[in-house]
């Protein structure tokens, strides 16, 4: 019944601009078919795929607790209750522009400030994305995007703006740091072909990397993009999340202290609540630009996805309450510290490492000697592997325009500590049984080398066949079905 009448829609509506049906979000799918409970599906899929950060939740829920007057639907906040009700200005609450403006600033240690007439509201990161790529650019324009970046950003940048992505290729012997050479590179290959390029965009923390960009290189892009006249995007949404040195940079630090000639009309910061705080239901996107204009149109589209009044009121109290905040993100780090160490050292005791990160949700797993071939194909075939015989979801490196096939983002704060570690056993099982399987195979593989190699000595098929001869020496792995 849903496919009919598909040719009375649009052709953005009929088409597939979303990204559904990548590998990306396919995880997500066989997650949400089968998934993982601890008391009702221990054999389910664990959701390993989606960055959410639920070990600090506990805080939040406290303080709600604590503090009941914060919300406008109890005795002690129903005093308000009409006010925030009927509140629709599309500027915000004046107190959450000026809690958010705060708390920004807070987040990325005091060395930046942030003014609250700056602040502009979206429904989420996805809708912050989505409207600074209707300020900036016009369709068949593109952004330049170092790899491997975030899956989605096709969809939030993309999908209705009708702009373009154009990889700044990053690789591994450099821990996939951007260099000046490889946006050059881009930039340069882009214009050749005839594209208009109005703007980099960048994700500090990476996602799915799990790094931070260094000062340096944030001051080599806001030259870059003044030099160039090109826009300079953020995206700083896990700025909170940093949890082991080096300390973070934000790119408003390096404008004010390392750059102060820049040209800040060009300097954009995107950031929510969703990943620091754990809220990604309240829908609070934040567009912080240095351009007065793209305040002023990013404001008006944001009627388009607004924040409720009843959230902006909520959030305001307590992103006001400075010693609670200072508290929260001192134990979340720490929680996140020990999280990420648990998985990382869990995965080193069978010999799995990861891209160092210091940063974010989620480590980037190293997998490539599991690879039969080094190839895209393989890496979606051992993916296949993973998702429906280990059942884990996690998300392949090719989604995120990865290059290099064989990493994993493997996400891990978005669940408690047992089910981390049923996740764990799971990797451990299947590592040790591949491992097990290579070890046959590459014996049975020198054996038969020996035979062929040894003089006037004729073996029979009987002799030279085997169950470990349909497995190959490469990698011994079973094979996935589509």
């Amino acid at each position: 019944m849903a496919c009919q009448g598909i040719d009375l829609l649009s052709t953005k509506a009929a088409g597939n601009g979303h990204g559904e049906n990548s590998s990306y979000f396919d995880g997500w799918k066989a997650y949400d078919t089968n998934p993982f409970d601890l008391r009702h599906n221990r054999g389910g899929v664990i959701q390993m795929g989606l960055a959410e950060n639920q070990l600090s939740l506990d805080l939040i829920e406290e303080w709600s607790k604590n503090h009941p007057e914060a919300s406008i639907c109890t005795p002690e906040g129903v005093s308000q209750f009409k006010r925030i009700a009927n509140f629709q200005d599309y500027h915000g609450l004046p107190e959450f522009r000026k809690a958010m403006a705060q708390f920004m600033g807070q987040v990325r240690g005091g060395k930046a400030t942030f003014d609250p007439d700056r602040v502009v509201m979206s429904g989420g990161a996805t809708g912050a994305q989505e409207t600074l790529a209707f300020c900036l650019a016009n369709p068949g324009e593109a952004f330049l995007v170092p790899t491997p970046y975030y899956p989605a950003f096709d969809r939030d940048c993309c999908w209705r703006s009708g702009i373009k992505l154009l990889p700044i290729e990053c690789h591994s012997f450099n821990d996939f740091r951007l260099t000046k050479e490889a946006l050059v590179s881009a930039y340069d290959g882009a214009r050749r072909q005839g594209v208009s390029v109005k703007g980099i965009l960048i994700t500090n923390p990476s996602n799915p990397l799990g790094t931070i960009t260094d000062r340096d290189t944030l001051a080599m892009l806001a030259t870059f993009a003044t030099e160039h006249r090109i826009h300079l995007v953020c995206d700083e949404i896990y700025a909170g999340s940093v949890f082991a040195t080096p300390e973070y940079v934000s790119i408003a630090e390096v404008i004010e202290r390392d750059v102060p000639w820049c040209n800040r009309d060009l300097i954009h910061i995107v950031y929510s609540l969703s990943k620091d705080f754990g809220l990604p239901g309240f829908r609070v996107g934040i567009i912080y630009s240095y351009n007065d204009a793209v305040v002023a149109a990013a404001r008006r589209m944001s009627s388009f996805g607004l924040v409720s009044s009843q959230t902006q009121y909520f959030l305001a109290r307590m992103l006001s309450d400075e010693e609670f905040i200072v508290r929260f993100l001192q134990e979340s780090k720490r929680r996140l510290a020990a999280r990420h160490e648990r998985f990382t050292s869990g995965l080193r005791e069978v010999g799995i490492g990861c891209l160092r990160g210091n940063a974010g949700l989620f480590s980037w797993m190293d997998l490539r000697r599991m690879l039969r071939v080094k190839t895209a194909e393989a890496e979606l075939e051992l993916w296949r592997v993973i998702i429906h015989q280990v059942k884990l979801n996690v998300s392949p490196g090719t989604s995120f325009h990865c290059r290099e096939p064989g990493w994993f983002r493997v996400c891990h704060a978005n669940m408690d500590d047992e089910t981390m570690e049923v996740a764990l056993g799971r990797i451990h099982d299947f590592v040790r049984q591949h491992q097990q399987r290579r070890v046959k195979a590459e014996r049975w593989a020198a054996n038969r080398q020996l035979r062929l190699s040894l003089p006037h000595h004729h073996f029979s098929a009987a002799h030279l066949s085997s169950p470990l001869a349909l497995l190959s020496p490469q990698s011994p792995m079973v094979r996935a079905t589509s």
